[in-house]
């Protein structure tokens, strides 16, 4: 949706910078348990269980079930934890196969104006705008068939509902939108997949529109933007329900899949316990679950999202690589478009000693990082032909970094190296196609009886008596009474739900700093699942927060190919990439967007050494120069500020419980930024050496100095989120300890990107 909303006298690019990238610190690290406690029902060695949260990978944006407390409308939606904007949808019975759906906006008075894309991009798509204005809200329908300002679009029928206001500190949009499932495009039709998964868009501005009583005003372009998988097959209710919502009318029904309906009324069903179960399916909670069953346990996994690839149950794809049995992860591999990169860097051991945080124990990953390695191999030539293809960035990039004493190693040939060193972009794919746990791991816990996996279940607190835990509370009433599953006598929860997810059910559970299990207690419905207070564990969740601060910088270059800034890759590519890729999986469409790494070590004014990390590529999420450029020979390269980063915010909950950032991680250290500062201008050092590069963002008028200064804090938001839920060996200090077990339970354990150090 880059570029959705734009001015018309911007240029702008097509692509969304990739926030999401697993290269980060050691993804290829594997959470062991040390053999003097092992993390299952009878002791197994360490040999025989791995785990693994694939750090940065975890943190993908998904959407979810919430229920709005003004209307008691069950919405499936999202809440970008920057801006704190909330996007939700509802729909009627799928079988209904009815052109409306109610949505709504909710945003603090700070966003000047907000707009969502159900079907996710710009181009000849529904696009829902709306801003504040005397006390009311002002909304419009748009449209566009190019990168320039969208205008009204006819056809959509927009009513405001009840619900809808503006007060001091929010405003909230509540529509029914009729006309708007299925809509017109030149030479055929467009739709929201509301039978499947989707990937909206959303755009946020600070900056208010030229005249805000106007509902067709002119504006410039978003001042931020993103996307978040939603799965759109899950937000369907009933009838009865839908048409009360849309005739203005409140109360609860519980989101269902397709045409089903469930009520909180449900009758009681018998639960089955589990010795496992394991929350959330992001890399580690896979490989957890493969492990424990195949040890013999048996597992549970749950998912709060839907499937993801074909080989799951995906079905979102585009329309020329019908019958292929592609999903649109691997078709949008590599323009960035979407959630995340399968890339696959290995770290410096270094980084996971006990100086940098880490127990002891940890020390010795090496058993378990060839475990992983063997069974997830990585690449930097994923064509199947063995060939790389729009190497031209790289070319350029290779010859700048030259200049400044970096050398070209083959990147995970050589983990320990990371000081001045450049390689070929690695890939976790496989015969051109991205891989991972779910085609692995996944795939073989499948295969066995003692495995269990349910998709849409959204868990909202373990179940305590003290230290003890018995299972876990959801929202599916089909798996047990009032949602509630059980544990066997020895059974154990384990918490994979991501940096944001996994703090969220610990203060549910009672588990957590004071001040957000008191938030918990003030909202009825989730108080009365907490613990007696005289049983809470104070812990330090969602503290020691970090994430890696990012700056784009943009170029040209006359032997770049920009790829059309990966427009066209969706609904119209070229036709020689597509057919390569459909025929053999070969070609562009074989490898993600990065073409380059690059690594830089920098000792700061404190004493601390913290690392560089930059990625090159085609294109640019947005340009904003003074100079004249040639679109087509755009490229990006971004810069972060990687392991060493001392600068800490905190991951809490706010009155609707939602997890979000309370203090944001970017920059709290000076030196994290005069160290980013001074990494960006060693980038730039000896441009003038590579003949015909430009640097266009910033462009002349504007130092690297002003250029961060000035810089969009949101736009610092690499997604890398980890230590909310940190290891440690001191429960004052750390949440789990060197085995990865809350401090102050029996059986309950985090495996993701949340125990970071």
């Amino acid at each position: 949706m880059a570029g959705a909303f734009a001015s018309p006298a911007r240029k702008i690019g097509r692509v969304q910078l990739n926030r999401v990238h697993s290269s980060f610190r050691t993804v290829s690290v594997v959470l062991h348990l040390p053999s003097t406690v092992a993390l299952h029902a009878h002791s197994i060695s360490t040999d025989s269980l791995s785990l693994l949260p694939f750090l940065g990978s975890a943190l993908s944006q998904a959407g979810g079930p919430y229920t709005d407390p003004d209307n008691g409308i069950s919405f499936w939606g999202y809440t970008d934890p920057v801006h704190k904007v909330t996007y939700g949808f509802v729909f009627p019975p799928l079988a209904a196969k009815s052109n409306e759906f109610i949505g709504e906006i909710v945003a603090p008075i700070a966003t000047k104006w907000a707009g969502i894309s159900p079907a996710g991009n710009m181009l000849q798509n529904l696009l829902l705008v709306a801003w504040p204005n005397a006390g009311k809200i002002v909304r419009s329908v748009r449209f566009s068939n190019d990168y320039v300002l969208p205008t009204a679009m006819s056809g959509p029928v927009l009513t405001d509902l009840p619900s809808t206001k503006v007060n001091a500190t929010h405003w909230k949009w509540v529509f029914r939108c009729v006309n708007c499932i299925t809509w017109s495009i030149p030479g055929g039709t467009r739709s929201v997949p509301v039978d499947s998964f989707g990937v909206p868009a959303w755009a946020w501005s600070n900056v208010a529109v030229d005249a805000p009583a106007n509902a067709q005003s002119t504006f410039n372009q978003h001042t931020d933007f993103g996307f978040f998988g939603l799965d759109y097959s899950a937000a369907h209710v009933s009838q009865a329900a839908y048409d009360n919502w849309k005739a203005g009318g409140t109360g609860g029904v519980t989101t269902t899949a397709a045409s089903t309906t469930t009520s909180s009324s449900a009758p009681s069903v018998s639960a089955t316990p589990y010795d496992y179960i394991v929350v959330g399916s992001g890399p580690g909670g896979l490989v957890v679950a493969d492990r424990l069953s195949e040890a013999g346990k048996k597992v549970l996994l749950l998912e709060r999202g839907g499937p993801s690839t074909w080989e799951t149950g995906g079905r979102y794809s585009p329309s020329w690589a019908a019958g292929a049995n592609v999903w649109k992860e691997i078709v949008k591999q590599l323009s960035d478009q979407y959630i995340t990169e399968s890339m696959f860097n290995d770290g410096n051991p270094f980084w996971w000693c006990k100086a940098n945080g880490w127990p002891a124990s940890w020390g010795n990953h090496a058993p378990y990082t060839a475990k992983l390695k063997a069974r997830l191999p990585s690449t930097d030539a994923p064509s199947t032909d063995g060939k790389r293809y729009l190497e031209e960035t790289f070319d350029v990039a290779a010859q700048l970094l030259k200049g400044q004493g970096y050398r070209q190693i083959t990147i995970n040939d050589q983990p320990n190296s990371k000081d001045h060193v450049y390689g070929y972009s690695a890939y976790n794919f496989v015969k051109g196609k991205r891989t991972g746990p779910v085609a692995t791991y996944l795939k073989t816990a499948l295969a066995r009886k003692n495995f269990t996996f349910k998709n849409y279940v959204y868990v909202q607190n373990v179940v305590r008596n003290g230290a003890t835990i018995t299972g876990v509370k959801t929202n599916d009433t089909s798996l047990g009474p009032n949602g509630v599953i059980p544990l066997t006598a020895k059974g154990r929860v384990v918490l994979s739900a991501g940096s944001f997810g996994s703090p969220r059910i610990l203060f549910r559970s009672g588990i957590g700093p004071t001040d957000m299990i008191n938030v918990v207690k003030s909202d009825s419905t989730a108080a009365a699942q907490l613990p007696p207070q005289a049983q809470w564990i104070n812990l330090p969740v969602g503290y020691n927060v970090a994430d890696n601060p990012s700056i784009n910088l943009v170029f040209t270059h006359p032997s770049v190919d920009a790829y059309d800034n990966w427009a066209p890759i969706w609904t119209k590519p070229r036709p020689a990439d597509s057919a390569q890729y459909l025929k053999s999986g070969a070609g562009i469409f074989s490898q993600g967007s990065p073409r380059l790494n690059f690594w830089r070590a920098y000792s700061g004014s404190d004493g601390k050494t913290r690392w560089l990390q930059g990625t090159v590529r085609p294109g640019a999420a947005s340009v904003t120069t003074t100079l004249p450029y040639n679109a087509s020979q755009i490229f990006t390269i971004t810069a972060y500020l990687s392991t060493g980063v001392t600068s800490r915010g905190r991951i809490g909950i706010d009155a609707a419980n939602t997890a979000r950032a309370l203090v944001q991680p970017w920059f709290t250290d000076p030196v994290d930024k005069a160290t980013l500062i001074q990494g960006l201008n060693d980038i730039v050092s000896n441009i003038k050496s590579v003949s015909g590069l430009t640097l266009i963002t910033p462009d002349s008028k504007t130092t690297i100095t002003d250029y961060v200064n000035k810089y969009d804090p949101a736009g610092l938001n690499s997604n890398h989120w980890v230590g909310s839920n940190i290891i440690g060996t001191s429960a004052a200090k750390a949440v789990v300890d060197e085995n990865t077990k809350v401090f102050n339970t029996n059986n309950l354990f985090v495996v993701d990107a949340s125990i970071v150090a």
